[in-house]
């Protein structure tokens, strides 16, 4: 047997028999005595609390108080986490190998029939995303290690499309994939708050000797969100503007259903959505993303939007026009 099997083994038996000696359990599994003081130790480093007592009545036992759950899935169990293992790999998921690990380990106690429609299962969903660099793998494990052990990390940063480079240190508090791209948050020493840092902007990740502790309690998910939205869609926003839009019913749902859109959403119907956003993102980016709807959606206000769309598309034309 595997390894794995004699630990799995092992426990069954303690749990059936309440005490025995390692002698006992290695005429049972038919494995060299050794073989069991080293599966004890791995059983006792993984957290099971395995006693050990010597003497006439000694042996090894799982005291009484402590209930051990036999660790099965069933079949929507285990159907739930080989899909979320398919979304975790696309994405980059920089633990790939622990997680194939376990999901062989669920295959391994199966009989053919259920191989067979595990198999199945896994297939029937797959995810599209951007391929992942090996090199950002890497830089994920290394940004995770920092944030497990509370390591001050030392990066070198490019920041936006100038190319320029910055030595940064960072308390790496988390990591969050948005949009295909994966962040880090945590505390820049240069600029004195917490900052979220693009994973593919960074290069040469070291850990330094410093550790840091973690503020408690702390999301990098709403932090990184909270940036990103930037109050859109408060009334108590004193620049915010309100965007009513009219379109076809799958027009508007796409756009309630976009990231910062579906946030500032103040009412819709089918056909009708208004939405409140403060007026440099509603220019600079709003605007441009509204442009690839085409006919299918119509800006009833502000008049200003409108004539913002018709500036943007006169400058397109004649930015190609002269290509």
């Amino acid at each position: 047997m595997s390894k794995a099997d004699n630990m799995l083994a092992i426990l069954w038996l303690l749990k059936a028999r309440r005490r025995m000696t390692a002698k006992q359990l290695a005429e049972e599994l038919d494995v060299h005595i050794r073989t069991i003081y080293r599966n004890i130790d791995a059983l006792c480093i993984s957290g099971v609390p395995i006693v050990s007592e010597i003497g006439r009545d000694g042996g090894y036992f799982i005291p009484d108080p402590i209930k051990l759950a036999p660790l099965f899935f069933d079949a929507d169990e285990q159907k739930a986490l080989l899909h979320a293992s398919a979304f975790a790999r696309e994405a980059g998921y920089p633990s790939e190998a622990p997680l194939s690990r376990a999901l062989s380990k669920i295959k391994r106690h199966t009989n053919p029939e259920q191989l067979e429609r595990l198999t199945r299962r896994e297939n029937s969903i797959e995810v599209i995303q951007p391929p992942t660099a090996p090199v950002l793998m890497s830089m994920l494990a290394a940004i995770e290690a920092g944030i497990d052990h509370q390591c001050r990390l030392q990066i070198n940063y490019k920041t936006g499309y100038d190319g320029t480079i910055h030595t940064r240190i960072l308390d790496p508090y988390g990591l969050v994939h948005w949009k295909s791209k994966w962040y880090t948050v945590g505390y820049c020493h240069l600029r004195g708050e917490i900052r979220s840092f693009r994973v593919d902007r960074m290069s040469d990740i070291r850990c330094t000797v410093d550790s840091f502790v973690r503020p408690e309690p702390f999301s990098a998910r709403e932090f990184l969100l909270e940036g990103l939205l930037a109050e859109q869609g408060s009334d108590n926003n004193p620049h915010g503007v309100s965007v009513h839009i009219q379109g076809v019913p799958q027009a508007i749902d796409d756009l309630c259903q976009h990231w910062l859109l579906g946030h500032a959403l103040q009412e819709r119907t089918a056909d009708h959505a208004v939405f409140r956003l403060d007026e440099l993102t509603l220019y600079t980016q709003v605007a441009y993303y509204l442009l690839s709807f085409g006919g299918r959606i119509r800006i009833m206000e502000p008049e200003e939007l409108k004539l913002g769309m018709i500036d943007i598309t006169e400058s397109l034309l004649k930015y190609y026009q002269s290509q």
